[in-house]
């Protein structure tokens, strides 16, 4: 028995749609037009949120730097000896110093998803200090903040601060490392200016 015919046009209404206001100031690509490895991941994100981020359809204008974006995030949630959550409170605390409306609306919606806390992330964002947080997370945060306001004076008693708070050697690092790639998403976001999914404001808040 032969195989169906494929129907393209059903192939074409299947593809992501990459919003063009995903950013203001570059132009966001035509799906149809990635490398192949940049349309699986954006079609798997796709698949994974019910919507496209877009932070796929705004990196996806210079693939190579897409590729290296993605994967060093990749390994800031996937090998490390932070809880997803702490790793989303300090993407928001950071984003929130940064006033990044991209992260701060975005890793908001993750707050409330992995925090399994409605107004967490609102809180963070506003002022981290006066969040409903324990202590540890506290000074996880305070750390981080200082790492993105004043950099040249962290010191040693802001590592041993974390390890008297219960963090290993590999979360301080971890702290370290995800704070350092979120200021640099932060700056980025802001200069290109992307713009939130509608759909972020909304999760997680029930």
């Amino acid at each position: 028995m032969s195989e169906p015919e494929s129907d393209p046009d059903a192939s074409l209404e299947s593809q992501p749609d990459l919003a063009d206001d995903a950013m203001h100031r570059f132009p966001v690509p035509e799906f149809e037009n990635l490398p192949d490895d940049l349309q699986e991941r954006i079609a798997d994100e796709t698949d994974r949120a019910g919507f496209t981020p877009n932070v796929f359809s705004a990196m996806a204008y210079k693939p190579s730097h897409f590729r290296a974006f993605f994967a060093y995030h990749d390994a800031l949630v996937e090998d490390t000896a932070l809880e997803r959550e702490e790793i989303e409170m300090i993407v928001v605390a950071v984003s929130g110093v940064n006033h990044c409306y991209y992260c701060n609306v975005a890793h908001g919606a993750l707050v409330r998803i992995y925090a399994d806390d409605p107004q967490l992330a609102d809180q963070l964002v506003a002022n981290y200090r006066t969040a409903d947080i324990n202590d540890a997370h506290r000074t996880m945060l305070d750390v981080a903040v200082k790492l993105t306001e004043r950099p040249t004076e962290v010191e040693e008693s802001d590592l041993a601060a974390l390890r008297d708070a219960g963090f290993s050697e590999e979360a301080i690092w971890d702290v370290a490392a995800v704070t350092a790639f979120y200021n640099l998403s932060n700056r980025l976001a802001m200069f290109a200016d992307m713009r939130p999914n509608d759909e972020f404001h909304t999760l997680g808040r029930e």
